[in-house]
């Protein structure tokens, strides 16, 4: 028996993992809204009588996650809460025979390449005009724009090519008409994603193209930064940094997950880098882009890791002070190529490792930040929580890195607007300021002060 009354083919989509899979709901959406569906994300007060959970199946903590939530939603369905629960994404890509005989209670498994057919069973086309069409989920001016599907790198820790498949780059064409569509809708910010920014362009323009696509997005009147995610070091297009010197639009930032330094390591996850050619990359960016903030993301506790070899770690990431820094713990994926070895660095040492390296970061990341003190940095602001308007310099991005934080009690801001901020405090990673030139507040917010 249903406990409440149900609207009628309401299209809850809930996605779990990363950006990509952001991207990747927000194109369903597009695609539903197109065919006349009533489609929400997320919505906390009234979920719809459909669902559509879109999967994470990256490492075990987000494996865990996605299982915990298709139970739960399964668990509704059959107390006649919902009417029908779906499951697409990297997930169900990956264990989809194993899915269907465990949560038998789905009414249907996709995986990342069945958008069509996911639509199919939803009552809708899919609809091959709407390029750069879907509806955004991130605050209205910024948004993720990816770039390119799947990826062909062997590394050997990594289970994306299992559940992505091969890189596939999609045309400058395409993506600007995406952006230039996004721009029209106010959106101020695009986050380039893909699985490697880096292959971009190869297989489509038998060249690497990463750099003439920032210069053709460059040109799309209202976007006014663009970021780069998720470039592999090997064989990065170094002329990305002479459009980044020229182009103000190219935030002087970089995200390039670099995983480990340790030579023999390195060989291990099949990276094609060494410590002394990681390191001149690096050295590289540093001196072409002085100005430069790189993030990059670290895995301790990979099969064969000795405290030799992670105190080497510690050791180069106090020599690099990254600006911005992510550790991971080793998870052993099956059908993965280090499956093979021997899961061989126990649990708590892993932990242990992961907490060394961010408490490591944490000073490096406070050092960094006590510089910024009386420095004023253009700010795009995101959000305000509490007492607080939170704001972003070019050298992060929302979620993952820094925030700038402005009193609300004393200032008022605009989200959506970039503002001059000055710096006063700043904290392990977070910075304090106040806007250089004050914005005039709404009437509504001018009377609640009175």
């Amino acid at each position: 028996m249903r406990t409440k009354t149900i609207k009628k083919n309401k299209i809850n989509v809930v996605t779990l993992g990363c950006s990509k899979n952001i991207y990747d709901s927000e194109v369903l959406m597009g695609q539903l809204k197109a065919n006349g569906k009533n489609v929400v994300h997320e919505d906390p007060e009234d979920d719809g009588n459909i669902v559509v959970i879109n999967t994470c199946g990256f490492i075990g903590k987000a494996k865990e996650e996605s299982i915990d939530t298709i139970l739960h939603y399964a668990k509704r369905k059959e107390a006649g809460e919902i009417d029908k629960v779906f499951v697409s994404g990297c997930l169900s890509e990956r264990y989809k025979p194993d899915l269907e005989k465990e949560i038998p209670n789905v009414d249907q498994y996709f995986g990342t390449h069945d958008l069509p057919n996911l639509l199919k069973v939803l009552e809708a086309d899919y609809k091959h005009e709407l390029i750069g069409e879907r509806l955004t989920t991130t605050p209205k001016h910024y948004a993720y724009l990816k770039i390119a599907e799947g990826c062909d790198r062997p590394c050997s820790f990594c289970a994306i090519p299992l559940m992505r498949g091969k890189h596939v780059s999609t045309p400058i064409e395409d993506i600007v008409t995406e952006a230039t569509k996004l721009a029209e809708k106010g959106i101020k910010e695009v986050m380039l994603i893909a699985q490697d920014l880096t292959y971009y362009g190869l297989d489509i323009y038998k060249k690497r193209a990463l750099a003439e696509l920032l210069e053709a997005l460059a040109r799309v009147d209202g976007i006014e930064w663009i970021r780069m995610h998720y470039a592999f070091p090997t064989g990065f297009p170094m002329d990305v940094l002479e459009v980044m010197k020229r182009e103000p639009k190219v935030c002087n930032y970089l995200d390039i997950p670099l995983q480990h330094i340790n030579t023999e390591l390195l060989k291990s996850m099949k990276r094609g880098t060494t410590h002394e050619k990681t390191t001149a990359l690096i050295h590289k960016f540093r001196t072409a882009v002085p100005k430069m903030a790189i993030r990059t993301t670290l895995i301790v506790g990979y099969p064969g890791e000795t405290e030799v070899m992670f105190q080497e770690l510690k050791d180069w990431v106090e020599e690099m002070r990254f600006e911005r820094l992510g550790a991971f713990e080793y998870s052993h994926e099956e059908n993965t190529g280090a499956y093979v070895l021997e899961d061989d660095v126990p649990a708590e040492v892993k932990f242990k490792r992961v907490n060394e390296i961010m408490e490591l970061q944490s000073q490096i990341s406070w050092e960094l930040n006590q510089a910024k003190i009386g420095k004023t940095f253009r700010c795009l602001f995101d959000r305000k929580d509490g007492e607080y308007f939170y704001g972003r310099t070019e050298s992060d991005s929302p979620d993952v890195d820094n925030d700038v934080l402005v009193d609300a009690r004393e200032h008022y801001v605009k989200i959506g607007e970039f503002i001059d901020i000055k710096i006063h405090e700043a904290g392990d990673y977070d910075l304090y300021g106040t806007p250089v030139k004050q914005q005039e507040r709404p009437t509504s917010l001018n009377q609640k002060k009175k």
